[in-house]
């Protein structure tokens, strides 16, 4: 054990790493202040992305930082608009909702991935990879973050998301909020038993 180290105790099993409390830890983050976050803990996050695993050691994913506050404001207001016509009650429920797809978070990355070839196994997973590992590096700074997949309904109009100015060869994926925290993590659900088969 080194000075510095957490003990973690789970289910009488000693863990003396950070990195677990930091996975048990995360919430998704729904209320942010107004503050931007600063350059280092933003590029500390991407890089932590930068560095997640990929099949071939392809590194298929693209990541465009928004901070611009009209920018996210539209998408999110051509999301919600198309989400209001979806036949899933949810979805739509939520469309109308007039509530911002990003939660008014200060920062929003998109994260694509290197359209499919016979190569690419599944650039989606990689970058879903790449999506975590900034996750959880932004717990670590103790920064809110959330994943959005419904993101998607932006990313159906074509002609919108030319304003992405994405690289040539890339398909928006995901997109992950980032900010301060408006209020401190809660206690986190508990996890679903019967999730686990040994082969011994």
């Amino acid at each position: 054990m080194h000075a510095g180290e957490t003990i973690i105790l789970y289910e009488g099993v000693f863990f003396m790493n950070e990195v677990i409390r930091t996975i048990k830890n995360r919430r998704s983050v729904r209320i942010y202040r107004e503050e931007q976050i600063t350059e280092e803990e933003l590029q500390v996050i991407v890089e932590a992305g930068l560095w997640a695993p990929s099949g071939h050691n392809m590194q298929p994913w693209h990541i465009t930082v928004i901070q611009d506050k009209d920018l996210l404001l539209h998408m999110s207001n051509i999301a919600t608009k198309e989400m209001a016509q979806s036949p899933l009650e949810w979805v739509a429920r939520m469309g109308k909702s007039g509530r911002n797809l990003f939660y008014n978070a200060p920062t929003v990355l998109i994260v694509s991935g290197k359209q499919e070839d016979e190569v690419m196994l599944n650039s989606a997973v990689d970058c879903s990879a790449a999506i975590q590992n900034m996750l959880l590096a932004a717990e670590s700074l103790d920064i809110g973050s959330c994943w959005i997949g419904l993101i998607r309904f932006f990313f159906a109009q074509e002609e919108e998301v030319k304003k992405l100015l994405l690289p040539e060869g890339v398909k928006p994926l995901y997109a992950v909020c980032l900010g301060y925290k408006g209020r401190a993590n809660g206690k986190g659900p508990e996890r679903k038993s019967g999730n686990v088969s040994y082969i011994r």
